[in-house]
């Protein structure tokens, strides 16, 4: 009886522990919304690029532009923030809607920065993470905030650490701008 008892048991448990993994399909990657864009086949892409001043960061300057991907009738355009490593190059392509949105994040972190400094926290972090995982924000430690913003959702040497919130307003909003003309020229 007891040993029927701990079969059944076992047996539950095993099926509650497999129904609650998650199974991931083999070869199934993060997607970006550039990567999505970018890669349909079967049709001419043509990319453009045009440069934008570099964003000014505490350490070193990051390179900016706006690239515009043609699919066809159908256009993207993207923000990229490209950080120059040692080896190899960190990029951030933040597409329109969600530069849009970002903009507006900046604007209430930056009305939020004063009242986190003013309590003072041991270490606090504030951000706003799109869905193809790249950060803006800031974190407060020793009665100061530092400003960052991490171009990819993974890897490593990613972040940028900028002296104020104006620099990120004021990259953005002219790429907003830029973007905005180069729909109008199309």
């Amino acid at each position: 009886m007891l040993k029927q008892l701990l079969t059944i048991t076992a047996l539950l448990i095993t099926t509650i522990i497999s129904y609650g993994q998650e199974v991931k399909k083999e070869g199934e990657t993060f997607k970006t919304k550039m990567d999505a864009f970018a890669s349909k086949t079967g049709s001419l892409m043509r990319f453009v690029d045009t440069k934008l001043p570099n964003m000014k960061t505490s350490y070193i300057g990051a390179e900016t532009r706006i690239r515009k991907i043609s699919r066809g009738s159908i256009n993207g355009y993207f923000y990229q923030i490209v950080k120059k490593g040692q080896y190899s190059n960190t990029t951030a392509s933040i597409e329109y809607s969600d530069l849009i949105e970002v903009l507006k994040a900046v604007k209430a972190l930056k009305a939020e920065v004063g009242n986190d400094i003013a309590a003072n926290p041991d270490y606090m972090e504030n951000k706003f993470v799109t869905d193809d995982g790249f950060q803006v924000g800031y974190y407060v430690e020793k009665g100061k905030a530092k400003w960052y913003i991490t171009l990819e959702k993974y890897g490593s040497d990613n972040t940028l650490f900028i002296d104020n919130a104006d620099i990120i307003d004021e990259a953005f909003t002219a790429a907003k701008n830029k973007i905005d003309e180069l729909k109008i020229i199309k």
